[in-house]
């Protein structure tokens, strides 16, 4: 079945609000703080990126 334009499942990237963006920062590095050392180097890596990421956007003021 094929999208029609404005779903979500068009592929595009999901547009976040800064305050949402600031929630998802908060929510990233409480998972990665309760990794455990058996859980896989690339999930840690991924959550690493995901917050730098993340901080870049939001600016100066969240860091």
């Amino acid at each position: 079945m094929r999208s029609h334009e404005g779903q979500f499942s068009d592929n595009r990237p999901i547009r976040r609000s800064p305050q949402e963006k600031r929630r998802l920062l908060a929510e990233l590095k409480e998972t990665l703080a309760g990794i455990k050392p058996h859980n896989s180097p690339s999930l840690r890596t991924t959550l690493l990126a995901r917050i730098k990421e993340l901080e870049t956007e939001l600016g100066p003021e969240k860091k």
